[in-house]
């Protein structure tokens, strides 16, 4: 793969997907289908083809191809399709300037269309005399043998409407999927690749302040203060990723400017901080489960570590899982503490309930309830004890048995007039208006 410079602007086709990858993309599908596909860029300009030079192109397209005009006109017509394709974002079928059918899948990344997967030169019906004047009349001024062409069109395949379709569809799904992929691959890189860099600077930066400072400075036997790390393990527990790895770049840079070349000592310091940020990501909330989980796959990628970019690079990574982890973990618990808050608002709705009550029942403050009740459910504690309330009035005044002031006590209202109050705000009619409604 090319080197990318990507500024979100200017993205090339090329840059981002390997050229093998597309040409197996179009190898496949020729394969699968038969059709000839070929990827253009937005100038019609072609890119990628998976057949060998004599096989491009049909005998037809040959024949169109074998001048210069011809040549161009192909282009133009790709290069057109290419724009209405990408301005659709769908594929586009047409016919092209010498008469036959074309398709075109739209290769788009960032919203910005970088060519289309061009395919087709077919008939869409069998042809009658009319198409052969069409096909004299669209392609005069090439000063071909008219007779020959005709004898290569009629050596085209014809396809439904339905297979053309299909076709189209299927090489914008594969195209798209592939570039998308590739611009995520694309960010993540440009993320490690900044954060290296910062890392850099940060240790030219301690290189430095050592050369200045060096009879003064007293460092720890770890290479680093003790009070970094905790600050670290914190941030971590929190899940304050931009912090964390604020506090990784400065220790590992003073790992870094301590121990110099020694890899060994390095990775040392390295498995010590690891430790350490797994028993802060268990304090923090992540499941024991996933954590064993990936402390063994750690132990393995750790062994392999040669060089201190690599050891680096891996320990900002392993942060980032760790601190994923703790959220994934405070997600499931909040979870399961919302659903067991609803549970004993159904099993007591008919009592009076307050938020305190609920809190307690699931073992949390009122105010971290309430945050990730909102956050789950998007409502407060005490809306949905009157959402669960106002559903089982609607029962009750479904049933002949009940009267709006006995469906009131029911629910645990000790004043009617205050349910009545209740329930037209929260359905727009009085209860005695929906029980008649109801019949």
């Amino acid at each position: 793969m090319q080197e990318l410079t990507y500024d979100g602007e200017n993205i090339k086709l090329t840059c981002i997907v390997e050229v093998d990858v597309l040409k197996q993309i179009l190898l496949s599908f020729s394969k699968a289908t038969g059709l000839r596909a070929y990827i253009v860029d937005t100038e019609g300009n072609m890119l990628v083809t998976s057949r060998k030079k004599r096989q491009r192109y049909c005998d037809f397209c040959q024949l169109i191809r074998s001048s210069e005009e011809g040549v161009c006109k192909c282009k133009r017509s790709y290069a057109q399709a290419a724009h209405e394709a990408g301005k659709y974002g769908k594929p586009y079928i047409f016919r092209c300037h010498a008469g036959l059918i074309v398709w075109a899948a739209p290769i788009v990344a960032e919203k910005q269309c970088l060519g289309a997967i061009v395919c087709g030169q077919v008939l869409m019906w069998e042809p009658e005399d009319f198409f052969w004047e069409e096909i004299e009349e669209m392609t005069r001024g090439l000063n071909l043998d008219i007779t020959r062409l005709i004898d290569a069109a009629k050596k085209l395949e014809v396809l439904s409407g339905e297979r053309v379709q299909a076709a189209a569809d299927l090489l914008f799904l594969v195209a798209n999927h592939v570039t998308k992929t590739a611009m995520v691959t694309l960010q993540q890189q440009k993320v490690i690749s900044d954060q290296q860099a910062r890392l850099g600077e940060e240790i030219q930066s301690r290189k430095i302040l050592e050369e200045a400072l060096r009879k003064v400075n007293h460092l720890t036997s770890r290479g680093y203060p003790l009070e970094k790390e905790q600050e670290l393990t914190c941030r971590v527990r929190k899940g304050d990723e931009a912090g964390a790895y604020r506090l990784l770049n400065e220790i590992l840079a003073q790992i870094v400017a301590d121990y110099g070349e020694d890899t060994r000592e390095i990775k040392a310091r390295i498995l010590e901080i690891v430790v350490v940020l797994s028993r802060a990501s268990a304090e923090g909330g992540a499941k024991l489960k996933d954590l064993m989980s990936l402390n063994s796959l750690f132990v393995e990628e750790f062994a392999t570590l040669r060089t201190t970019e690599e050891m680096c690079r891996w320990l900002i990574d392993v942060t980032g899982k760790f601190i994923k982890c703790i959220r994934e973990g405070r997600a499931a618990h909040n979870s399961q503490a919302v659903q067991k808050a609803v549970d004993f608002i159904r099993d007591n709705y008919q009592q009076k309930i307050t938020l305190e009550d609920v809190s307690r029942a699931v073992y949390l403050s009122p105010s971290h309830l309430g945050n990730i009740f909102k956050q789950e459910l998007g409502c407060t504690v005490m809306e949905f004890v009157t959402k669960v309330r106002i559903e089982e009035a609607k029962n009750l005044l479904r049933d002949p048995r009940y009267n709006v002031i006995q469906a009131a006590y029911a629910l645990g209202f000790k004043d009617p007039g205050y349910f009545t109050k209740v329930f037209k705000r929260n359905e727009g009619i009085t209860p005695s208006e929906y029980r008649t409604k109801a019949y």
